[in-house]
């Protein structure tokens, strides 16, 4: 059979998906989904429970805003998803989705320069084939190939992959009599099959991210505190969570949402002046930090459970892993029906898990809210050598204004880079991509766009320790300007000094409409 010829491939057809969808829809690109439905995480990684960490009118896009987008009750998991459907059908999205159409392997049929100087990155739509998609019809399971000049990856870090704890032998789950799985399998079952699995049952979480604190609380709600069958987390790392958007009643966005407020924040290749600025003003930085965690230590028992970071809460903030705390998890706790066990290491014995303390605890079922292996689904089907090229020392992917590997010709990344609002991140960085690949622009040569990446994972190294998430929240509006400037939009996107200066940033203040 021979290659089906297509201009653009974009991988993935969740939010990140449809985005890019949408933006570059004028060239007919052929979106390759290996489920049967849009909605990435959304459908795939989320419990009954599963609400979205903001409100609406921060996760929306900019020409496609709520129905409801004023409701101050964050939207469950079907709400996002008929949001997400209600997007594909009003901008006529579906004709490009190949839905149960998975991507095995991606080769490099291009040749090995693209362009007279190997110093600039070249066209993204050179006029000929560039790339080779296998691409798995899972329902017939026969594989066709497609050519196409360019590859759009939104194939996102989490879902598909569970990331999974190495045990020392003899330890792992195969010498536990009960039920091992991992969250993602949990969020593959009904909501009846989800309640059998853990009603009755002594259940152990590791973890204590999101996932893992709506799955405690799923299961000690299921139980209804029978007796010695609470829900036991198994807490190794600590980080931050918040009730809500409010603090000491100043809202959240003041503190890191503004344009004057992330000028407490590094970032790059800010002025002399402007690192000036921000070393002066670092005991603000610090009081900010300080105040909201008195916040946090006055609102939640953390010290009474263990579960007070010893880092600021500004580096979570930095690394995109605050999360919103479930207002019962604390009373389920105060019950009993929520136990917290603090442990750096841990393994599985017959009758449940062993701890580095020595002690032993019975359970029935272990679920691994453990997070997931973004990078491995990238390398399963990238060739070499562009597979070496995803991942720096570091630990980061090195993405050029979140978007472009300067060393990977012809493709680009959406969704790989975190903000606290993912969508409107790859939105944007979308409508970047639909210009650069409409020569509106040109990106700057090679080894200047892998100076900024390194200076920009630099930023990173000295704002947290948890660095390799990639996330650029504190400094979000700088990375934005940068990309409106390149796409010749005015950065300043508010209407008079003051909002630009106090009000807080979104998706509606880049809508396409309102280039300034």
């Amino acid at each position: 059979m021979s290659p089906i010829l297509s201009k653009i491939a974009i991988v993935g057809a969740g939010v990140s998906g449809v985005a890019a969808a949408k933006q570059l829809a004028h060239h007919r690109p052929v979106v390759f989904e290996s489920s049967d439905c849009i909605g990435g995480v959304w459908k795939h990684c989320s419990y009954a429970s599963t609400k979205l960490q903001s409100l609406r009118s921060d996760y929306e896009f900019a020409d496609f805003p709520w129905p409801d987008r004023d409701n101050i009750n964050f939207p469950t998991h079907l709400e996002i998803l008929e949001y997400l459907n209600s997007y594909v059908r009003h901008f006529d999205l579906l004709r490009f989705i190949r839905f149960n159409s998975k991507v095995v392997a991606i080769r490099f049929i291009g040749s090995d320069t693209l362009n007279g100087n190997p110093d600039e990155f070249g066209p993204m739509l050179p006029g000929h084939p560039v790339w080779e998609i296998s691409v798995l019809d899972t329902l017939s399971n026969t594989i066709q190939l497609y050519e196409v000049e360019m590859v759009v990856m939104c194939m996102g870090k989490y879902g598909d992959v569970p990331m999974v704890p190495e045990f020392p032998s003899g330890k792992g789950p195969e010498v536990f009599a009960g039920k091992v799985m991992h969250s993602l399998d949990y969020c593959k079952l009904g909501k009846g099959e989800a309640g059998e699995v853990v009603k009755g049952k002594r259940v152990a979480v590791i973890g204590y991210k999101k996932s893992a604190i709506d799955l405690a609380v799923e299961c000690a709600e299921a139980n209804e505190g029978e007796e010695g069958k609470a829900c036991t987390m198994v807490v190794r790392g600590l980080h931050w969570t918040v009730p809500h958007y409010w603090v000491w009643g100043l809202p959240f966005f003041m503190f890191f949402s503004t344009r004057s407020s992330q000028f407490l924040h590094e970032r790059p290749n800010q002025s002399f002046l402007k690192s000036l600025m921000c070393l002066f003003l670092s005991p603000m930085r610090h009081t900010v930090s300080k105040f909201i965690e008195s916040y946090l230590t006055w609102k939640f028992p953390l010290k009474k459970y263990g579960l007070k970071p010893d880092h600021p809460f500004i580096e979570d903030y930095a690394s995109c892993q605050m999360a919103i705390m479930p207002e019962n998890f604390f009373r389920e706790a105060d019950d009993g029906k929520i136990i917290i066990k603090r442990a750096s290491k841990w393994w599985f014995w017959n009758g449940g898990i062993e701890f580095d303390d020595g002690s032993r605890s019975e359970f029935d079922v272990v679920i691994m809210a453990t997070g997931f292996d973004g990078k491995k689904k990238l390398t399963d089907v990238f060739p070499m050598p562009f597979r070496t090229f995803l991942q720096y020392p570091s630990g980061m992917m090195p993405l050029y204004r979140g978007t472009i590997n300067p060393m990977i010709p012809n493709m680009a990344f959406v969704g790989y880079l975190e903000s606290v609002a993912n969508l409107h991140t790859s939105e944007l960085r979308s409508i970047w991509l639909a210009r650069l690949v409409d020569e509106k622009f040109k990106l700057p040569e090679t080894c200047k766009m892998v100076e900024e990446i390194k200076k920009e994972m630099e930023v990173m190294k000295r704002t947290t320790r948890f660095y390799k998430r990639h996330c650029i929240s504190t400094y979000s509006i700088n990375h934005s300007d940068q990309i409106c400037e390149e796409m010749g939009w005015n950065p300043w996107r508010k209407n008079t000094w003051f909002s630009e200066a106090f009000s807080a940033y979104g998706s509606q203040d880049y809508n396409a409409t309102n280039t300034n």
